[in-house]
């Protein structure tokens, strides 16, 4: 780890750390509040890979939806239009929405093998993304003069990496940049993440492995061809099976760094607070 001490972390003068955990435990919200008060660069994985490796691809599928119109269609073609996407920080909903729920297409589902397709271009995007970290490091200083840096990644860290290798090739890359540190829920933050998800269902990236056969267990439990499932019963289904698969996960990522529970982080009011509670947590590992 780059801060192997608690007073390792409070002496230096430039710190950095990469949050991961399930979605809606707060890592956004944490690396928000430090940019907001001023001296830390924000770099945001999801925002990366919609505007930097998907943003073709995303652009391309809102358009392929609109050139169905035919009145869209003719405005296309003379280019008396374009389609722009408004990403942002606070709006990450094009990258979500391209990646999309396999099943009945009449229920907005896509085909199950253009939904591995885009599995596999989304994992491929993430990784590269995260391999952007150093350079996002040495431009943040560079061209803004932030020392302190804040890498917020997305729910799915756990699934292309093995938190049990000392020489997994991410992991190493990441921990050589920024103190990993895992925003961890419990119980009672589980069930209400599921009740959350079963209100607004939202896609979600899985590892092909747990996609494969949670895919082939729901078809063959209900009884329907790909083309009949609907896809939001499909994705709530597979939400609380997805998060017992991420849990062991995110455990073994552990050791790589130190983890804050997700009341800790709901607790901070200010970056004086942060500081001190990253300091426990590398006391807690002495």
């Amino acid at each position: 780890m780059i801060y192997d001490t608690a007073a390792d972390w409070r002496a230096a003068s430039a710190k950095r750390v990469l949050f991961y955990g399930m979605s809606g435990l707060g890592k956004t919200h944490i690396s928000q509040l430090l940019r907001e008060a001023g001296g830390w660069f924000h770099y945001s994985i999801d925002y990366r890979i919609g505007t930097r490796y998907l943003g073709e691809r995303i652009l391309d599928n809102a358009k392929a939806e609109a050139m169905k119109m035919p009145f869209l269609r003719e405005l296309f073609l003379s280019d008396s239009i374009y389609i722009g996407s408004n990403i942002s920080f606070h709006n990450l909903a094009p990258v979500s929405t391209w990646l999309g729920k396999p099943g009945d297409p009449a229920k907005g589902g896509l085909p199950i093998e253009e939904y591995r397709k885009r599995q596999k271009l989304f994992r491929e995007a993430e990784v590269s993304a995260l391999l952007d970290t150093s350079y996002f490091i040495e431009r943040a200083e560079a061209l803004y003069g932030y020392r302190n840096f804040i890498c917020d990644s997305g729910g799915s860290i756990c699934e292309w990496v093995d938190g049990d290798d000392p020489d997994d090739p991410l992991l190493k890359a990441l921990s050589a940049e920024c103190l990993l540190v895992w925003i961890k829920g419990d119980a009672a933050h589980t069930d209400a993440l599921i009740r959350r998800f079963d209100k607004a269902p939202k896609p979600m990236a899985y590892q092909p492995e747990f996609l494969e056969a949670a895919w082939a267990e729901y078809t063959a439990q209900e009884g329907l061809a790909d083309n009949e499932v609907d896809p939001d019963a499909f994705i709530r289904w597979a939400y609380a099976r997805a998060l017992a698969h991420r849990a062991p996960r995110y455990a073994a990522m552990e050791k790589w760094g130190v983890s804050l529970t997700a009341d800790e982080i709901t607790a901070i009011t200010s970056e004086e607070d942060f500081d001190h509670l990253i300091a426990q947590a590398l006391a807690r590992r002495d």
